[in-house]
C-alpha cells in the first residue's frame, strides 16, 4: 500500500524546495497549488467561480489570479467559498494520480494548507517545514515581488508554525538549506524503515 506523505508549511517556507529534494530521491511529487491552478482553468470550475465572485475577476474569460487573491484574503468567507469550489475537485484529481503511482512506497502530497483543508487526514504522516516569519516575508517578496502587507494578510489566512508542528510528524527547519536538506534525508530514512 503506497503511504501518502503529506508536506506542509507555510507561504515562504519553503516547502517547495523541500517537496522537490524529496522527488530528486525519485518518491513521485503531487503539488496541490499547481494542480489546483490548472484544475482552474476547467469550464466547470470556472464557471463556479464566477458564480460566486462576478465576471469582474476576469479579463477575456481568464480568471485574473490577483484579483481573486484581494478578494479572498480579504475576507475568510470569501476563502471559504473558493476552497467549496476547488479542494473537492484537487481531491478527486489526487486520488486519480494516486492511482497511477501505487507501485511506489511513498507519494509526496505537498499542500500549503494542508491541515485547513482536512487533506492532512488522508495522509500517513506529515511533514512540516518552517521558517521564521521574517525569512519567509523576505522570500515572498523577492519571489513573487509583493508587498508585506499582502504576505501577512495570506500569513494571517494560513494556520501558524506552532499549530502545524502540533499535529506533524516531523519538522524541517528550513533556514539553511544544507541543513534542510539533511534533516529530509535523515526523515526518509525512518519512513524507509517504517514501510
Amino acid at each position: 500500500m503506497t503511504k501518502i506523505i503529506g508536506l506542509t508549511g507555510g507561504i515562504g517556507s519553503g516547502k517547495t524546495t523541500i517537496a522537490n529534494y524529496f522527488h530528486s530521491f525519485g518518491i513521485p511529487l503531487y503539488i496541490a497549488d499547481d494542480e489546483a491552478r490548472k484544475l482552474m482553468q476547467s469550464v466547470e470550475i470556472v464557471n463556479s467561480i464566477k458564480d460566486a465572485f462576478g465576471e469582474s475577476i476576469f479579463e477575456n474569460d481568464i480568471l485574473v489570479r490577483e484579483k481573486l487573491a484581494k478578494i479572498v484574503f480579504d475576507n475568510p468567507e470569501k476563502l471559504q467559498i473558493l476552497n467549496a469550489i476547488v479542494h473537492p475537485a484537487v481531491k478527486s484529481h489526487f486520488k486519480n494520480w494516486l492511482l497511477q503511482h501505487q507501485s511506489n512506497s511513498f507519494v509526496i502530497y505537498e499542500a500549503a494548507i494542508l491541515f485547513e483543508s482536512g487533506s492532512y487526514k488522508n495522509c500517513d504522516f506529515v511533514i512540516a517545514v518552517t521558517a521564521p516569519v521574517d525569512i519567509r516575508i523576505e522570500r515572498v517578496m523577492k519571489r513573487d515581488k509583493i508587498t508585506r502587507e499582502l504576505i501577512l494578510k495570506r500569513m494571517e489566512a494560513q494556520w501558524t508554525d506552532e499549530q502545524r508542528i502540533s499535529k506533524s510528524d516531523f519538522v524541517i527547519e528550513n533556514i539553511s538549506l544544507e541543513k534542510a536538506k539533511q534533516k529530509a534525508e535523515e526523515i526518509l530514512k525512518i519512513l524507509e524503515k517504517r514501510q
